[in-house]
């Protein structure tokens, strides 16, 4: 075992981290534009700057782990595969999403185990093989190297040295200091994907490390908010359906990655994978859900649906949940109106309940039970490695709700249909699909058997509603597209259609009257009001706010604004005022001092 003290082998040592540092930031910024290497060379020729700065950050990472664990080279690799790995995600979530990585979905790290299972399949074999020909190449090189340790002084020195240059690197991009914009940074945290391409990852992701879901918008007061209030509290309760004879259960059915796959041209079916959807649809409200994501991030549309608050206001990339919820107390909710009128509030969610923080982000929102696939009475699957059923998650709903005593709300988030969509994973495909290319084939038409399941367990729910003696009424939808090949998708030429990309089904079954009032397409944040006119309930002033809006916008998403007659292009000066009214109470109560609460929701 060598000391190291000044002199040539620590000049040797150091000149391999400084080049680690400019080919791991290579590597990086490869993996955000999809292993290009010509478009890395081209974003460098622009920004050399940002990668001189970025790859002398990963220098100071190296140094610090080499500092920190006795063996220098060892530590030095260590941290070169962290990075490398953080790269790779980047790389998976941008081509399964396109959304890249942002700080946030680290936390989702102690759910290691439950994201193996998601993303199986999702990586090829020759990646695998490369990626154990990598970590042995860099074994059997760690190996042939000097097992070198840095002396005691020179290691502090390192460590303080490194800190610094990190926290100060940190504090730079943060602060959208003069030196950072001297070398080309912007943070242009209003549109994550530009944030990305421009800056590189290492700026993007560090820009993100502190960031607000909202700014604060101008005029923000405890007497704005007041004025609102005074201003949607006075309007009446209009187009409410009468309330049926009883408080009537309330339930949620937000299925995972649901979409009508017979909407996408140019692909013909075998039989119908939706008899009772599209049989049913004609006879009860029913329409399409304008999702806020593509292919992933459940707990957006989720949040909307349960707060009525809207993704449209949040800057790109946010998870609520995971960033601000989480750090609450109280959050008002459709789960907290309906408990302050005498319901019980359960959550159902047939995974791991720690996803997004469901399990401390729930209490937050008001629910009072959480069951996971631990607490299930019969979790089944239909295989032994496909997720809790849909079948089997609406059979928990059903018992939930005919064996409770009071009026209920019930919120189900389902699993069967997360991706991989591997052939066999529930069960034999039992539909074909003609004009899909070969190599995607068993993918689609793995997909579309998923949805037949689902389809089947909507038949289910809607005669056993008939046996539950309470007044039930229960809202299904798809949270957003499945995460497909991009090429399926392509060949049915929506590519340029965002707003194809973003509708999932939506349907409302009662088993009371409810009329046949088609819904259109309707932003998550919107289902709450509509569930409490179809139920003749109140709706509390924030609901009175977001009817206004409905009315206007039915459609709010970053991807497509859509009105009363279809895209909107342009806002006139009354939807603007609308929206600044709801982005000023939705930013009182995520990032305010949440004067709504005791203002616009009793």
């Amino acid at each position: 075992m060598r000391h190291f003290k000044p002199g040539k082998r620590l000049g040797i040592m150091l000149l391999s981290f400084l080049i680690g540092g400019f080919i791991l930031n290579f590597i990086i910024q490869a993996a955000s534009f999809g292993m290009n290497a010509i478009s890395v060379l081209n974003w460098i020729s622009q920004f050399y700057w940002l990668y001189v700065f970025g790859s002398l950050f990963f220098f100071f990472v190296l140094l610090v782990f080499a500092a920190v664990i006795p063996n220098g080279y060892a530590g030095s690799l260590i941290a070169f595969l962290a990075c490398a790995i953080l790269g790779f995600a980047d790389y998976k979530k941008l081509s399964t999403t396109g959304e890249p990585l942002f700080p946030w979905d680290l936390m989702l790290v102690k759910n290691a185990q439950e994201m193996g299972k998601i993303t199986k399949g999702m990586v090829s074999p020759l990646a695998l093989v490369l990626a154990v020909v990598l970590v042995a190449g860099l074994i059997y090189l760690l190996r042939k190297l000097p097992k070198v340790k840095i002396g005691l002084p020179l290691r502090a020195v390192f460590t303080v040295l490194s800190a610094v240059v990190i926290t100060g690197f940190i504090l730079m991009v943060d602060g959208q200091t003069t030196l950072a914009t001297s070398i080309k940074y912007q943070n242009i945290y209003w549109n994550q994907k530009v944030n990305y391409s421009q800056n590189g990852f290492l700026f993007a992701f560090t820009g993100n490390l502190k960031q607000n879901l909202m700014d604060k918008p101008d005029g923000y007061s405890r007497e704005a908010i007041a004025q609102i209030a005074q201003k949607y509290g006075a309007l009446p309760d209009i187009g409410s359906n009468a309330a049926p004879s009883d408080t009537p259960n309330i339930m949620y059915m937000m299925d995972e990655a649901f979409f009508d796959p017979t909407r996408l041209p140019s692909y013909t079916f075998s039989e119908d994978p939706l008899k009772f959807i599209h049989g049913e649809e004609k006879n009860t409200p029913s329409g399409y859900l304008l999702s806020p994501e593509f292919g992933g991030n459940t707990a957006n549309i989720e949040f909307e649906a349960l707060t009525g608050q809207s993704m449209y206001f949040l800057k790109d990339g946010s998870i609520p949940y995971q960033q601000r919820i989480v750090k609450m107390s109280s959050l008002p909710s459709i789960v907290s109106i309906l408990k302050e009128r005498g319901y019980r509030s359960l959550a159902v969610h047939p995974f791991d309940g720690t996803f997004y923080n469901r399990n401390k982000v729930y209490p937050v929102i008001g629910f009072d039970q959480f069951t996971t696939q631990q607490e299930m009475n019969g979790a089944e699957r239909i295989t032994p490695d496909g997720y809790v059923s849909d079948m089997a998650a609406v059979k928990e709903a059903v018992h939930e709700l005919q064996s409770s005593g009071q009026p209920t709300f019930l919120h189900l988030v389902t699993m069967q249909n997360h991706f991989p969509f591997n052939k066999g994973s529930n069960g034999p495909n039992t539909i074909t699909v003609n004009g899909v290319k070969p190599e995607r084939k068993d993918e689609l038409e793995t997909y579309v058997q998923d949805t037949k399941l689902t389809d089947e367990a909507l038949a289910y729910l809607d005669q056993e509603l008939k046996s539950i003696k309470r007044p039930t009424i229960v809202v299904f939808w798809g949270d957003h597209l499945p995460a497909l090949s991009a090429d399926i998708y392509t060949q049915a030429g929506w590519d340029a259609n965002p707003r194809m990309k973003h509708e999932t089904k939506l349907m409302v079954m009662a088993n009371f009257d409810i009329g046949k009032q088609p819904l259109g397409t309707i932003s998550p944040a919107f289902i709450g009001p509509t569930i409490f006119e179809l139920t003749g309930q109140r709706l509390p002033a924030y609901y009175k706010l977001l009817e206004q809006v409905k009315a206007e916008l039915p459609g709010l998403s970053k991807n497509v604004l859509i009105g009363r007659t279809g895209v909107v292009t342009g806002l006139t000066a009354a939807q603007q005022k609308l929206l600044d009214d709801y982005r000023m109470v939705q930013y009182d109560m995520l990032e305010g001092e949440n004067y709504s609460k005791d203002m616009l929701f009793k």
